[in-house]
């Protein structure tokens, strides 16, 4: 390989791993498996208190139709 082709090689490495990092991706970045799990655990936790506000909600409301009728 001669001197001029060896120097246009590495410019152009130079330019592809800089236009690599400018670059966004559109992929999600990793989670992972406990990171997962540790998520996953936090939502039914607040799902858990969701529902338990909703049936107190329906609760108070049942009883207050029924004291206005």
């Amino acid at each position: 390989m001669n001197r001029r082709k060896k120097g246009i090689q590495i410019l152009k490495a130079r330019a592809k791993k800089a236009n690599a990092k400018l670059s966004s991706s559109n992929k999600p970045k990793y989670i992972s498996k406990a990171e997962r799990a540790k998520i996953a655990a936090q939502q039914a936790i607040q799902a858990e208190g969701q529902e338990g506000a909703a049936t107190e909600t329906q609760t108070v409301e049942s009883s207050t139709t029924d004291k206005n009728q």
